[in-house]
């Protein structure tokens, strides 16, 4: 294959926007040569976060919203390769993960929308999507298909790592020489502080951590919050806004508790279950180990000092340290993926997802002659 220039594209839990990466996979560590964020209008946003819970209509919706999303991702993608001056003629292929609206593994199936054939179309470039449900087709969860790009970029001969992405749902993959790549969704990163901060503050986030530093931690909240079933089930385990979402906050309050006081319980809760996460899968690695944070949960310096309190006496680091900036390591992921689907290697990992096996993962939309 002549190409070696992918662009991956990521829009996650937090609805967010758009973030894209155009990457050189030429030598053995790829190199990033340009990054975009797009955001998302509010009108766009909120029909996204509409499409969590069903309602009358909503296949015409899913399909509507998913052609404004290939719109979307065409300029991010576009405007990242005109960042790096390169020509959409010179890329071998779009990585798109497309924007998650259902996953039920436990039922056979998952969705994502983004109309890949448009986006093909828009930009003239190979896309390659749907990149989970052949691993769900093979028994496993379809997630996270990350940690088989952290190994390969991240791994270290001697030193153990824990790889935690903090996007709206944080995952782990545990990186320990000479042992089996392993990994798993622990639960809420941003999701829940995000929306609870968009709902008081109507701010997108909790810039910093600073209206969670202004609260209190309630504790019978957190242990109500604690309670939930997801966080005591073994691994491989995948989530989303189907389980986490603010009325699965609403259901634990009980009227009393003041905004903040709730946003720094949140905060707690992300912590706590992360660092618990961390702690049962490295067992006795926990005193000589790093753990590279990456996502745009690593730029909230209240969460990230509240995880390195947690996680001690391991060392919290942010991703930006080994050369890829937080933000970049999920879309490099999907650049990673599509690589791997037009070379035809497989790169799902059966220990993560629990798949019956190895499977080559997307399906490939060709550049319009």
């Amino acid at each position: 294959m002549a190409g070696q220039l992918f662009i991956g594209l990521m829009s996650g839990t937090s609805v967010d926007g758009v973030d894209a990466v155009l990457a050189d996979f030429t030598g053995k560590r790829p190199v990033v040569l340009a990054a975009h964020h797009r955001p998302f209008d509010s009108a766009l946003r909120t029909r996204l976060l509409a499409l969590a819970q069903p309602f009358a209509g909503e296949l015409d919706a899913a399909s509507e919203v998913g052609l404004e999303l290939a719109a979307a991702y065409a300029e991010a993608s576009l405007a990242v390769a005109a960042s790096a001056g390169v020509m959409p003629a010179a890329v071998a292929a779009i990585g798109c993960h497309g924007q998650t609206v259902r996953h039920r593994p436990e039922r056979g199936y998952t969705l994502q929308i983004g109309a890949p054939a448009l986006l093909a179309e828009r930009t003239g470039i190979a896309v390659v999507s749907d990149f989970r449900s052949a691993d769900i087709a093979a028994g496993g969860q379809g997630a996270p298909l990350a940690p088989g790009f952290h190994a390969a970029v991240l791994a270290d001969p001697i030193t153990p790592r824990i790889v935690l992405n903090l996007g709206g749902i944080a995952n782990i993959t545990r990186l320990v020489p000479g042992q089996p790549v392993t990994g798993y969704d622990c639960g809420p990163a941003n999701i829940l502080m995000d929306g609870w901060t968009e709902r008081h503050l109507g701010q997108p986030f909790d810039r910093d951590g600073a209206w969670a530093r202004s609260g209190l931690t309630l504790a019978p909240l957190l242990e109500r919050m604690l309670d939930e079933p997801f966080f005591a089930m073994q691994p491989p385990k995948s989530t989303g806004r189907d389980l986490f979402d603010l009325g699965w906050v609403d259901r634990r309050l009980d009227g009393s508790e003041s905004p903040a006081d709730v946003q720094a319980t949140l905060l707690a809760l992300s912590a706590t279950t992360i660092a618990t996460a961390i702690r049962s899968t490295v067992g006795a690695h926990s005193t000589a180990l790093d753990v590279v944070a990456c996502g745009g949960g690593a730029r909230n310096t209240a969460f990230m000092e509240a995880l390195a309190l947690q996680v001690a006496p391991a060392r919290m680091l942010s991703s930006n340290v080994f050369g890829f900036e937080p933000e970049s390591i999920e879309p490099l992921a999907f650049a990673w993926l599509a690589c791997a689907r037009l070379y035809g290697r497989p790169a799902n990992l059966p220990d993560v997802t629990g798949a019956s096996g190895p499977r080559v993962l997307g399906a490939v939309y060709p550049a319009p002659a």
